[in-house]
């Protein structure tokens, strides 16, 4: 039995891989005839004027000084496809892709196929909460509209209804915490007027992050067969993310309270829990390390995944990925074996 699963997750990943190439190719081959007209145009443009950059990272597949903003880049760890495969007893084979970082040190400690394209489940509500924090003010009071209801009946919701207006602080807690699908639809329309609208700037910004292996269709994650990215996209995200104190304090919370005014000028107030197990108190953190906080994604496409921020041995700070687990169980307990990777390097030295 145990056989065949695996024979099916190994299909479906494979399945996933072929649609994602070929879609990507066709973008591609549409883009190729406008890239030559804009090259023309930019080197006329650009012609004698000199950019210098004051770092060079080694990787070859990524962007990494396309993000624009105070050369961000000099403080990312390189990423590699794969370091030590099935070290520290990870399970490879049941995983879409897993790494650890080191923030401070900008090293990457253990990846495995952190390149291989993959469908982001939740985790892109990262994206939206990073556009959100940007564009957007916290205090601003937001007009919930219809289309928060429009969405797949098991799709996990926060309770708005159209009418409701509710400040884009409590939609992010709600985001982030409960990984509420409408409060994702509410923050796009609130930003840049349609989810549509707000799925382009998703793309524009993760290139500016060099997440450039990664399409956006949405602000929520639900998913869309042309709706994916990668474990090393998504740490850039991730990354850019933690750069927000506001951030930070919201994976960290162990719960909020939002209030929401109806239609009607009716006052309601809803708590929301983390889905996060480790900020949840359903599962305890290895020995050593403290869990700030994080974001979970789950779909039947996608499988478990969790992206978490965490500080280990003396706070040092380290992003650990997990993608494509089959279930919760095996999620929870890779993670723990990659939250425990810092301990068992400093145990080998």
């Amino acid at each position: 039995m145990e056989q065949n699963q695996r024979k099916r997750r190994r299909r479906r990943r494979r399945r996933n891989r072929r649609y994602i190439l070929k879609q990507r190719l066709i973008r591609g081959m549409y883009g190729m005839v406008l890239a030559i007209g804009c090259i023309v145009v930019l080197i006329v443009a650009w012609q004698g004027r000199k950019t210098a950059y004051s770092t060079k990272l080694e990787s070859s597949l990524y962007g990494h000084a396309l993000y624009q903003e105070n050369l961000y880049a000099v403080s990312l760890c390189t990423g590699v496809s794969r370091t030590s495969p099935g070290e520290y007893g990870i399970d490879t084979q049941t995983l879409t892709s897993a790494a650890i970082f080191d923030i401070n040190n900008r090293q990457t400690l253990y990846a495995d196929d952190i390149f291989e394209t993959c469908y982001p489940a939740s985790t892109t509500k990262l994206m939206t909460a990073f556009l959100a924090l940007k564009y957007g003010n916290p205090d601003d009071v937001v007009t919930v509209g219809k289309n928060v209801t429009n969405l797949e009946p098991e799709a996990v919701s926060c309770g708005l209804r159209e009418g409701d207006r509710i400040t884009l602080y409590d939609l992010l807690c709600g985001l982030l915490l409960y990984s509420g699908n409408d409060n994702g639809v509410a923050i796009a329309e609130h930003i840049s007027g349609s989810v549509e609208d707000f799925a382009e700037l998703m793309n524009q910004e993760a290139r500016k992050l060099g997440a450039t292996h990664s399409h956006f269709m949405n602000p929520h994650g639900l998913h869309e067969d042309e709706h994916y990215t990668t474990a090393y996209d998504l740490y850039l995200i991730f990354q850019a993310c933690l750069q927000d104190s506001r951030f930070v304090d919201i994976i960290s919370m162990a719960s909020y309270t939002g209030t929401i005014t109806s239609a009607d000028g009716t006052v309601r107030q809803s708590t929301w829990w983390p889905t996060n197990y480790y900020k949840s108190g359903n599962r305890s953190f290895p020995e050593g390390v403290q869990v700030i906080g994080g974001k979970t994604g789950t779909t039947n496409e996608a499988g478990s995944c969790l992206l978490l921020y965490s500080l280990c041995g003396e706070n040092q700070p380290y992003i650990t990925i997990v993608m494509g687990a089959d279930n919760k169980t095996e999620l929870y307990e890779n993670m723990d074996l990659l939250l425990s990777v810092p301990m068992n390097i400093e145990n080998d030295l």
